[in-house]
């Protein structure tokens, strides 16, 4: 199979596994349950997961205990774009081809569904305690898990975007904000992936600098796409940045140097997945779909 084959042959696996995990909508709580799972089945590109299994592979996992933690880090992800597009922050009224939540439930709505897609990621996440009694490897990844998203990692950067809005910005400060807000989280997919196959802790490090080198280069090719990019092909308001007043990578360094870096951290990220041991082609050729992706 071509690799757009197999992507979307592991989109619909990750779909799968993700279905097995949506609260049914019933009760007195109907309507919360509606708005999250609403944003969960709304689609995308389901990176975060994806990457996960994928580097679970290559270090040899090849049992059901990573699927918990694959809808949980989804969960997390798609919380974070429902309280992102909220009014309060970049008031977005589309999100992957369709309204966002808070446009079709309503503000109050979106809040709840978004805390409530948190707390939900914690509880699912947990049932890979009961898969694997006793097994350590579960509690380090529920560590890494809880930490990578919190205020050292995701919220701590999604805290400097949101403070430094419409101030201009050190090129350090936006490397904090794309190194927390968007990388933290694929560091988290990847280091899960290799805690729980057994990898070492030296190869969890190493994992780890793959996840922030392709996260930055990820959010690099994002401020890019904003720019250049069509709303057909992203299926969100294009120069959100530029309607938000954020000092982007790019606004910064400048459209060529911005394609220059993100190729070269791709370049260091390869490089170091292909140091490690196991084999998993896929995953190499995702990292670099990833950031030349038009969407």
């Amino acid at each position: 199979m071509s690799f757009s084959e197999q992507l979307k042959e592991r989109v619909q696996e990750i779909e799968t596994i993700l279905d097995q995990y949506l609260p049914e909508e019933t009760g007195y709580q109907k309507t919360v349950i509606e708005a999250m799972n609403y944003t969960l089945k709304a689609g995308g590109k389901r990176v975060r997961p994806m990457l996960m299994y994928e580097t679970y592979k290559k270090f040899g996992g090849n049992e059901k205990v990573i699927e918990p933690f694959m809808s949980a880090i989804e969960m997390i992800h798609t919380y974070s774009l429902v309280h992102d597009d909220l009014p309060a922050l970049d008031n977005d009224m589309y999100r992957r081809g369709r309204k966002t939540a808070h446009v079709v439930f309503g503000e109050d709505m979106a809040i709840l569904a978004g805390d409530a897609l948190l707390n939900y990621a914690f509880e699912v996440a947990s049932m890979a305690f009961s898969m694997k009694e006793g097994d350590p490897k579960v509690g380090r990844a529920f560590q890494v898990l809880a930490r990578k998203p919190g205020i050292y990692g995701m919220i701590g950067g999604q805290t400097a975007d949101v403070e430094l809005t419409n101030k201009p910005l050190t090129l350090d400060q936006i490397l904090f904000i794309h190194e927390n807000k968007t990388a933290a989280l694929l560091e988290c997919s990847m280091m899960i992936g290799a805690i729980l196959a057994g990898a070492t802790p030296e190869e969890i490090y190493e994992i780890e600098q793959v996840g922030k080198d392709i996260g930055l280069a990820f959010q690099i090719e994002d401020d890019i796409l904003d720019l250049i990019g069509t709303e057909e092909e992203l299926g969100k308001p294009i120069k959100s940045d530029e309607r938000n007043g954020k000092t982007t990578y790019v606004s910064i360094k400048g459209l060529e140097q911005s394609k220059e870096d993100a190729q070269l951290l791709t370049e260091r990220a390869i490089h170091r997945l292909t140091m490690l041991r196991g084999e998993n082609p896929f995953l190499t050729e995702l990292l670099t779909y990833l950031v030349n992706r038009r969407k």
